[in-house]
Order: structure tokens, then sequence, then C-alpha cells
């Protein structure tokens, strides 16, 4: 028996990995709901719950505008769950983008449409 599918797209509409991604589940008929950063704030259950899933360096994007501007105390906070959450809601772009989640659980980081398309033929 398959699972339900609730497909939940985490990102920021302005970012060009997201419109991919959007496009990609519109290209291919796969009803989504998108979560944005900018206007619903993620909240520390979730974070706690991706952290505990995938851990918390798989979540911050190091590569980011928002990870260069914050100071290195609060770079250094960010190795630990507990001291990262409060700089994470208050830097919300920090995140990786897209999350992809079936319900409650994480199936991607990031787009890749091989690998996307397989973990939803997966589902």
């Amino acid at each position: 028996m398959r699972k339900a599918i609730a497909i939940t797209i985490y990102g920021i509409p302005n970012c060009d990995t997201i419109k991919r991604t959007l496009d990609w589940f519109k290209a291919n008929n796969i009803a989504y709901t998108f979560h944005d950063h900018k206007k619903e704030s993620i909240t520390a259950a979730k974070l706690k719950s991706w952290f505990k899933q995938v851990g918390i360096h798989t979540i911050i994007n190091k590569k980011s505008t928002t990870w260069k501007a914050l100071t290195a105390i609060e770079q250094a906070a960010l190795a630990n769950a507990a001291t990262a959450i409060p700089i994470i809601l208050k830097n919300q772009s920090i995140i990786k983008r897209p999350v992809i989640e079936n319900g409650n659980e994480i199936i991607t980081i990031g787009f890749n449409q091989t690998d996307l398309h397989q973990k939803l033929k997966d589902l």
C-alpha cells in the first residue's frame, strides 16, 4: 500500500532554485503546498524535527549571503541545535532551499530532478 502524499516545499519565492522546483512540480502534475519563509515563519519545533532527521549541518546553507553576514560567534553557535534555533529563526534565509517534505518527513533538501523523481516514485 502506498503512503499518502502531502508534499510541502519550504523556501522563498524569489530564489531561482525554488522557482525551478515549483516549475518541475507543476510540469509533473504533482500537488504541493508552498511554505514561504518570508510570509510564514518556520517554528522551533519544525527546526528540531529537521535536525533529528538530517542533522543541523544539512539544513544550514554556509554558501549563502546570510551565512556570510553572520558574526563568527553566530556562525559558531550554529553548530549546536539549542543555540542555532534562535539564530535561524531570525535569519530564515540561511535554511538550504528547498526543503521538501511528505507529511513531516523530509524527502530531500535541494533540487535534483533525477533524485526527486526517484524519491517521489518510491512513495
